[in-house]
């Protein structure tokens, strides 16, 4: 897996708590994330599969692998954009994710889009 100059694949993150679908206390906080996957390379580039890493307050880590995203496996021209929501369930108001995605290019050649570390965070819980 090498991340060569053509690779540019930005991806940017915006997170809300989902009140309505929490239910503090019982330990449960849901997380809605949506991600937008910008090809800024000079290649093709297709998601192939997904890589997260989830972590709560109380350091419970929890691991998703997967085919694609929300059921696709978007192909990305250069200066394409593709958006999804998903959503995550932590025991702790506070936690945060990271992760990866399996890319593949034009020729063929498959690399990683680096996924950078991102808060989950109850309104409030942080100071």
């Amino acid at each position: 897996m090498e991340k060569e100059s053509q690779h540019q694949i930005d991806v940017q993150v915006e997170t809300r708590y989902v009140e309505s679908q929490s239910i503090p206390n019982e330990d449960r906080f849901v997380f809605s994330y949506t991600i937008t996957i910008r090809n800024d390379g000079q290649s093709s580039a297709r998601l192939l599969n997904r890589h997260w890493i989830i972590t709560d307050a109380n350091g419970k880590v929890q691991e998703v692998r997967g085919e694609g995203v929300v059921g696709e496996q978007p192909q990305l021209n250069p200066g394409e954009t593709f958006r999804y929501t998903s959503g995550t369930v932590l025991d702790t108001p506070v936690g945060s994710m990271q992760g990866s995605y399996d890319m593949i290019d034009g020729q063929g050649n498959h690399f990683d889009a680096l996924i950078p570390p991102f808060s989950l965070a109850r309104p409030g819980s942080l100071h």
